[in-house]
């Protein structure tokens, strides 16, 4: 199966943004030296298969980037996500012996997912 090895996420104030991805996963984000506003996310290790991303400048209203991460602890995450100045939008659902999802916007307005597996999730 293909799997994301680059992603780029959309916002209003990058600066913003910045602080809160970096609030919530602990990612590196470096402004770019480009003038078109772009920042990056590097891995966190030389690992080959480690995804990088980017936050750029919203050129339209309705650009927007959705994304699932993996989490450890769906609750944690979603308490540190609205800590952070985000927002819980979807409740937690159940996926039956796959796990949990929750869907949230950040504080750009962007959707995003966040899922913790669990094969016993009824």
């Amino acid at each position: 199966m293909p799997k994301i090895v680059h992603f780029e996420v959309s916002c209003d104030y990058i600066e913003r943004a910045s602080k809160f991805y970096s609030e919530v996963f602990g990612w590196e984000i470096e402004e770019g030296e480009e003038p078109d506003s772009y920042w990056y996310i590097s891995p966190e290790s030389d690992d080959p298969y480690e995804v990088t991303g980017g936050l750029m400048a919203r050129a339209f209203p309705s650009d927007s980037t959705i994304n699932t991460f993996e989490v450890e602890s769906i609750d944690s995450y979603a308490k540190r996500i609205t800590e952070a100045g985000g927002k819980v939008i979807a409740p937690k659902i159940s996926i039956p012996g796959v796990g949990y999802l929750v869907y949230c916007h950040d504080t750009e307005g962007n959707t995003f997912g966040i899922t913790e597996f669990d094969e016993s999730a009824p």
